[in-house]
């Protein structure tokens, strides 16, 4: 396990990660503590408990917001994958009709130059 030292609101904080999330867990203490300076300026002094609790609603409020998002995006994308099925098997049986039509007017075409060869005497 490693170890990093965090600050919130000027206090420190030694915390274990595992190996190689040293950054990351600093980078989410640093934005955590955004939150928390972001408050302490509109409020003041209010107490760290307090602080510490309204951060952690606002950022479970964005995380809320991001997670209707993300399934709203979720929804769209089964939408447009069932649409693009649907354009796919279309344009399949299209071609199959086109592929199938050219045949049918290729085997016309010389059954006609059949007829038109005059034979030879």
């Amino acid at each position: 396990m490693a170890q990093v030292t965090v600050s919130i609101d000027g206090k420190q904080y030694r915390m274990a990660c595992d190996e190689g999330q040293e950054e990351h867990l600093i980078d989410l203490a640093e934005r955590f503590d955004r939150y928390v300076s972001h408050l302490k300026d509109s409020f003041g002094e209010i107490g760290d408990q307090r602080l510490t609790v309204m951060a952690g609603i606002m950022v479970m409020d964005e995380l809320s917001e991001l997670q209707k998002r993300i399934a709203g995006m979720e929804s769209e994308v089964v939408t447009l994958r069932k649409t693009r099925d649907e354009a796919l098997t279309k344009a399949d049986k299209n071609d199959s009709v086109l592929t199938g039509a050219l045949g049918a007017l290729a085997q016309r075409m010389e059954d006609l130059a059949t007829a038109l060869v005059v034979p030879k005497a």
